[in-house]
């Protein structure tokens, strides 16, 4: 079968996080939406269709990554193609219909159609043209699946998404015995030269403990199922991982961090508590920075983006932060707070609700930062990693500037 996974136009409602890379790539669970969508689906081929600016993003850091034939911005050929919204969640097998048929939601958007159309393409989905609206004419097929309007709903899924994406996977039966504490092994699922050291918890009595391989866990932490760690992570010394937690590659995580995605390269290697919340890649959370996820009034927590102000449904809401964020000692979040790409937050007070990318936040207020600086940082950082960074950065790095003027205003 021919999946396509598209873009489309609501890619904007999971900023910061999708200034700088597709809504498919980001993470929940214990792997990607797009990952998950080629789990279900069993595609014998794939296209992805995405925002020009980052098609050579995909070809180098997404296509490398998938066990299919992929390619990238290309329009359907004879071949039927089921067309899947990027931003969907699958938890569980779809069905596969065998005649033309479409899926919308309510806001009258295509979700998932499958279709023969020789020549019908990306710049048709975008633009909706006619022969992408020529779509909606087609039966209408029953909704499947999850779908994320919001950054905040890949957090508020992510304990199922954990739980799911283990089905299917072999318990560790030969965890070597030590000094640490295991509770339900089958619920534990270790990869390759995981270390554990003396006094660890791995709690597996509410969900799976999945550890990637070459993960290190510092001695005396307490590790909470349902969650992931992903490769090469280290959990620092007296740390404590809750349930609902997803943390992406090379992660340095101390403290304490509950129901929260990290999507990868993110220091966070001292006290402090995150909760609720979705953090980018490399991002650094200075010694005791944390995020409140619940108001003094317990009333609904809501999120400020530019001029406009949502309203999340949620009561415990933490942060939402981008990619390359640095945070100073003791940097502390009220609940909702939105820091967009490149943001240096050093302040002594509360940080802003809303504070935009390319910002610097000190005590005085709120200013720019110029984009030259900012990629002469987001180098110094990666280089601190052994991680180069390349033309495609510095593409890639640009344009989410441009984005995010798009979506912040």
């Amino acid at each position: 079968m021919h999946l396509v996974i598209f873009e489309a136009s609501r890619w904007d409602t999971f900023a910061p996080l999708t200034l700088n890379r597709p809504a498919f790539t980001l993470l929940c669970g214990a792997s990607t939406l797009v990952e998950k969508h080629i789990r279900w689906f069993r595609p014998t081929r794939l296209t992805l269709w995405v925002r020009p600016e980052l098609v050579e993003f995909c070809r180098q850091f997404v296509l490398p990554k998938l066990r299919v034939p992929t390619k990238v911005n290309e329009p359907l050929d004879d071949e039927p193609a089921m067309i899947v919204a990027g931003r969907s969640l699958y938890l569980s097998k779809p069905d596969i219909p065998d005649q033309e048929c479409v899926v919308t939601d309510p806001d009258n958007l295509i979700i998932k159609a499958f279709v023969k159309r020789p020549g019908l393409s990306y710049d048709d989905a975008i633009v909706r043209n006619d022969k992408w609206m020529s779509l909606f004419d087609l039966p209408r097929s029953s909704p499947e699946g999850r779908l994320p309007g919001y950054v905040w709903d890949l957090v508020n899924w992510n304990e199922e998404a954990l739980v799911s994406d283990s089905i299917g996977m072999t318990p560790s039966s030969d965890i070597p015995a030590g000094p640490y504490y295991v509770v339900n092994q089958e619920n534990m699922f270790l990869g390759t030269d995981v270390q554990l050291s003396p006094g660890v918890v791995l709690n597996g009595s509410q969900g799976p403990i999945m550890i990637a391989r070459g993960a290190r866990i510092g001695a005396n932490s307490v590790i909470e199922g349902p969650c992931y760690i992903g490769e090469f992570s280290v959990i620092a010394p007296l740390t404590h991982i809750g349930p609902g937690t997803t943390l992406g590659p090379g992660c340095r995580i101390g403290g304490a961090v509950a129901n929260s995605i990290v999507m990868g390269f993110t220091d966070k290697p001292y006290e402090g508590y995150l909760g609720d919340s979705y953090v980018g890649r490399w991002v650094t959370l200075g010694a005791g920075t944390t995020t409140a996820n619940i108001k003094a009034t317990m009333s609904g927590v809501d999120v400020r983006i530019g001029g406009r102000t949502i309203e999340t449904g949620r009561r415990t809401m933490g942060s939402i932060i981008g990619d390359h964020t640095k945070t100073a000692i003791n940097t502390r979040f009220s609940p909702g707070c939105y820091v967009g790409y490149f943001s240096l937050l050093v302040g002594a007070g509360l940080v802003p609700a809303f504070v935009p990318s390319f910002s610097f936040w000190t005590d005085q207020g709120i200013s720019p930062i110029d984009a030259e600086k900012g990629m002469e940082i987001a180098r110094r950082s990666m280089d601190r990693r052994d991680r180069q960074w390349t033309e495609l950065d510095d593409m890639v790095h640009r344009y989410a500037r441009v984005a995010a003027a798009q979506v912040e205003k």
